[in-house]
């Protein structure tokens, strides 16, 4: 430990998750006329992708697209879609629990050729 300025503590901590997800720990200091404890929680979000799906499918012709979303973390998502564009359509808000993949029913009903 090193006492900086104002009677402050450095206590310099390394973390390296290996999934996303929310990580809780304790940090408990102890001297001989003092305990400590401290509370953190590191939450780590997975990197972004970017994504692209194309539909092909005949005039006039609905096709639906499964998109898996994996809950690796330790909490329940709950997901609100915002489907921007004519034609597509699916739920509006998916729940995904913990350590479970949920499939996203994306369709698409063309109402022209193009």
């Amino acid at each position: 430990l090193f006492l900086g300025g104002n009677d402050t503590v450095e206590f310099p901590i390394k973390f390296t998750p290996k999934y996303a997800g929310s990580y809780h720990c304790q940090i408990i200091l102890k001297s001989f006329c003092d305990i400590r404890v401290y509370e953190i929680e590191c939450v780590v979000n997975a990197d972004q992708a970017d994504a692209q799906l194309e539909f092909l499918t005949p005039a006039y012709q609905t096709v639906t697209q499964e998109i898996p979303i994996s809950n690796i973390s330790s909490e329940d998502w709950k997901f609100e879609a915002v489907l921007e564009g004519q034609c597509f359509h699916g739920p509006s808000v998916i729940n995904v629990p913990v350590g479970e993949t949920v499939q996203y029913p994306l369709t698409f009903k063309p109402v022209a050729e193009s």
